[in-house]
């Protein structure tokens, strides 16, 4: 039986942003390029916004982040960034999220979509 050869990094970020711009999603989470980098042929530059789950202390609210999908994604995770004041003790003060204290980040999988992390 022959190894599944893994999908290319630019294919894999193409197949997301499709998904992320068509809301293909539970419609909790969007993701598309940032904005001042729709030119980056590279798919490195994305932003999100999470609507907070409900039945949390986070029902309702609205957060935007950065999103950084470096050379070796999917490989390696992408970067997060929240932009929107959150208090979770995986993200720090500036308001990037810290790998080891997230649990999808720090198991990381090159299965993983960006609409899972």
């Amino acid at each position: 039986m022959a190894d599944k050869v893994p999908m290319p990094r630019n294919f894999k970020l193409l197949e997301e942003l499709e998904k992320g711009e068509k809301g293909l999603g539970d419609g909790n989470v969007s993701y598309g390029m940032e904005e001042g980098h729709e030119d980056d042929h590279l798919l490195r530059f994305w932003t999100g916004t999470i609507i907070g789950p409900p039945g949390t202390v986070h029902d309702g609210r609205i957060y935007n982040l950065k999103i950084h999908c470096g050379m070796d994604y999917p490989e390696k995770p992408p970067s997060l960034q929240f932009t929107t004041k959150i208090n979770l003790t995986c993200v720090d003060g500036e308001g990037n999220v810290i790998p080891a204290k997230f649990h999808v980040l720090s198991k990381w999988n090159r299965e993983y979509t960006l609409e899972i992390t």
